[in-house]
């Protein structure tokens, strides 16, 4: 603190508010107080953050934050602990570098975080990499293994090949032995995915995807479909999903509205039909879900030398907070 500011000031904070809904133009920086951590909480001083579907329909007032949240924007974030609350049972330490999964909060100066869902930086990684990894790196393991319980050797499609949770879907595929396939809206967004691991991509825009997938599984189809599409894609993901497949949505993008054959097209393949969301879940699964990556996944994102199967988050571009 320097020698100009007053004491009362170290207890405010610039966060992103939104008073009201709209586009990027309704978010305001502005000063507010900052959280202290309560039992079992540890404070930290947020370095980076990233951005999120679920961002953008909190801002438009489509999304609103689960009741006691945070209202700040922010799924996610990396940065150094501050403090820590009574009752913390790990030895964290300020100056210990971390990321955390947030159900808001995160784009702000200071956030407040319940410590089952701090994980350690790896050493390699910066705290901007670091930022990239827990929504989306946690919501495409959550479909995997949690919902999807993906095994060995199966085919798995993901829908928005190029996307946070698309990138690191593909990459956790390869990670579990299986194989992923993907569809996205351009050759770049294809040629990304595969440089990523994608056995195969598939561009939605300018053919059948159903057909590819038939194709490159010689009629057996997916066995794994992880869709953040929804209505608009409902029949060509029955078509090319395997008899006692699982069909993974967590998003609607292209729509809720269904309307035709599904139930007995789904009933003819003994498909399943699997629904997730990850924010609005209890801490006490999201601990579980932190405890599972950390174990299974974290070490991957280490020293390349190290590790048999690097994983790496896909940062497109970084901004300064006074841009948001």
């Amino acid at each position: 603190m320097s020698q100009h500011q007053r004491p009362s000031e170290n207890k405010m904070m610039m966060a992103v508010c939104v008073d009201t809904p709209g586009g990027p133009e309704s978010m305001l920086l502005r000063n507010v107080p900052r959280p202290q951590p309560e039992h079992g909480e540890v404070l930290i001083r947020v370095h980076a953050t990233a951005l999120n579907r679920a961002d953008t329909l909190q801002r438009k007032g489509l999304y609103p934050a689960p009741p006691g949240e945070s209202e700040v924007l922010g799924l996610e974030a990396a940065g150094t602990v501050v403090s820590v609350g009574p009752g913390v049972r790990k030895c964290w330490g300020p100056g210990d570098r971390v990321m955390t999964l947030l159900s808001g909060g995160g784009y702000a100066e200071y956030v407040a975080v319940p410590e089952e869902l701090l994980m350690s930086i790896p050493p390699h990684l910066t705290v901007y990499q670091a930022a990239a990894i827990p929504e989306a790196w946690l919501t495409a393991f959550q479909l995997l293994h949690f919902v999807a319980q993906v095994k060995e050797g199966e085919i798995v499609l993901v829908h928005a090949g190029a996307s946070g949770v698309g990138t690191a879907a593909v990459q956790l595929v390869r990670l579990a032995g299986a194989i992923p396939i993907v569809t996205a809206g351009s050759s770049e967004k294809l040629q990304m995915a595969e440089t990523l691991g994608a056995a195969a991509g598939f561009n939605y825009k300018q053919e059948d995807f159903a057909e590819k997938v038939n194709d490159f599984t010689a009629g057996r189809g997916a066995n794994v479909i992880l869709d953040c599409i929804g209505g608009s894609n409902w029949e060509r993901n029955v078509a090319c999903l395997a008899t006692d497949g699982r069909w993974v949505l967590y998003g609607c993008m292209g729509g809720k509205a269904v309307a035709g054959d599904i139930l007995g097209k789904l009933l003819s393949k003994r498909g399943q039909l699997l629904c997730s969301l990850l924010r609005s879940r209890s801490l006490q699964y999201k601990a579980d879900l932190v405890r599972a990556f950390s174990e299974r996944a974290l070490p991957h994102f280490s020293d390349p030398t190290s590790s048999p199967c690097r994983l790496r988050p896909v940062i497109d571009s970084t901004f300064s907070l006074e841009q948001i």
